[in-house]
């Protein structure tokens, strides 16, 4: 696991700290919405995003629970995924969004 700050990314937009995560083949893990936003409208197959919509959780404990959220989605991890990850559940959404067969 990589903060943004350890890899320069500290200031980055969104959309620079997805084309990172892409190119190093990463996944980011965010507690801000607009990452699953940016890869839905670019209709992306990668990188995948963990949204955790968990409020106060700190170092060991964020740590954790993404550790947890990688053993149970790691295949939907790999292909390309959106997940969001509350008290109660996991969601998953394969990517590319809006192209799955009907």
């Amino acid at each position: 696991m990589i903060h943004t700050g350890e890899c320069g990314l500290a200031s980055a937009s969104d959309a620079e700290i997805l084309a990172a995560a892409q190119r190093n083949r990463r996944i980011v893990a965010t507690l801000d919405a607009d990452f699953h936003a940016l890869i839905a409208l670019s209709a992306a197959s990668t990188p995948s995003v963990i949204r955790v919509r968990i409020e106060g959780l700190r170092g060991q404990a964020l740590a954790e629970l993404l550790e947890r959220v990688w053993h149970a989605c790691e295949d939907d991890l790999l292909k390309g995924a959106l997940v969001t990850v509350t008290e109660r559940q996991i969601r998953v959404h394969h990517l590319p969004i809006g192209t799955q067969q009907k």
